[in-house]
């Protein structure tokens, strides 16, 4: 410390790594709170709305985006195509035989957890106890660790569990705009 003047001497070791950490820091901290975090954590639960139709599912994304949801990743496969939002909303087109196995929902609460099979398991559990239908639905999308549950607790909806998304297996395709299908 200089006596005369009062000041503190950093050196440059050190003033120029912590100014690139504070700058990190503001930029992640800005994305966060403009909802675009880049980062796979926290992974959140989440909601998913299904589609009526290929050509809604494009309509959606569009308003999604027009009012400010930023699509992430398409996470599509043979029974789904699947759109995830910036602010954990799936907007999904699932294939007819899909939605007739889990009793076609328009909607459903996600969940992250360590084990979907598990977990499915404790809350149709849950659901019985209170007086509900319970049914775990498993296979409903081969390949992935998703599992589902059917229930009246939720009018015309489901739960869905799956592990957190580093755990899903290689990451998703950033998001590209789909093309509407020929039917």
């Amino acid at each position: 410390m200089d006596v005369l003047s009062g000041s503190v001497v950093i050196p440059m070791v050190l003033f120029v790594p912590g100014v690139l950490v504070v700058g990190l820091l503001l930029l992640w901290a800005y994305g966060v709170a403009r909802d675009r975090n880049p980062l796979p954590f926290p992974d959140r639960d989440y909601q998913v709305f299904s589609a009526a139709s290929h050509t809604g599912l494009l309509a959606l994304e569009e308003l999604m985006q027009h009012f400010g949801h930023r699509p992430r990743f398409r996470i599509d496969s043979e029974q789904v195509d699947r759109t995830v939002f910036s602010n954990g909303t799936i907007i999904n087109a699932p294939q007819p035989h899909m939605l007739a196995q889990l009793g076609d929902p328009a909607a459903a609460l996600g969940f992250v957890v360590t084990d979907p099979e598990c977990a499915a398991h404790e809350a149709a559990e849950l659901l019985r106890r209170h007086g509900c239908s319970g049914e775990v639905v498993l296979g409903a999308e081969p390949g992935l660790p998703i599992t589902f549950v059917r229930t009246d607790a939720l009018k015309n909806s489901a739960l869905v569990f799956r592990k957190h998304v580093l755990k899903m297996g290689a990451r998703p395709p950033a998001w590209t705009p789909r093309e509407p299908k020929l039917v």
